[in-house]
């Protein structure tokens, strides 16, 4: 993104450090910086850092089972954001752009669980939601893993696919 946050949030920038601290490759740390974001946040918070934090805490985790139960609330947490919320942290986000990246990943993970129906019923539904993705390199790379996963889906594949988030380099 290319334009500033509308108002300072601390928790949205600690989500964000120890994102960048995982990418880094210190997935250990991370996880733990997010889990003790989360016990701060409490299951009660504010849905946008619930949403945020458990999106990216999933990624974190190459068991399926467990990252699936951080996308599961990263979706819930979804359904309680308003739009007004998405805005007050950054102008340029819209909460309908949110659900291809929750879809995908909860397909993504019922398929690697080997749970192919609820796998199709969240790459259903995020390939309904992929219209509210950007044109932009972004946009482009879920469009894509939307089709990837969708084909293995079809295939019946349970492999990890390469290009999945927390994927070894």
């Amino acid at each position: 993104m290319t334009t500033a946050p509308a108002s300072p949030d601390p928790t949205m920038e600690a989500i964000g450090q120890a994102v960048t601290e995982g990418r880094a490759g210190d997935m250990a740390a991370a996880r733990q910086q997010l889990l003790s974001l989360w016990s701060a946040i409490g299951v009660t918070g504010d849905p946008l850092h619930r949403c945020s934090l458990a999106h990216y805490l999933a990624d974190l985790y190459e068991d399926p089972a467990q990252a699936l139960a951080w996308d599961v609330r990263a979706l819930d947490a979804a359904d309680a954001v308003t739009e007004r919320r998405v805005q007050e942290h950054h102008a340029s986000l819209h909460i309908a752009g949110f659900y291809p990246s929750l879809h995908l990943n909860l397909a993504d993970n019922y398929r690697r669980l080997g749970s192919f129906e609820a796998a199709t019923e969240h790459i259903n539904a995020a390939k309904e939601h992929a219209p509210n993705l950007s044109q932009d390199p972004y946009g482009d790379l879920l469009r894509g893993a939307i089709q990837d996963v969708a084909e293995a889906i079809a295939g019946w594949d349970r492999t990890r696919r390469a290009s999945a988030p927390g994927s070894p380099a």
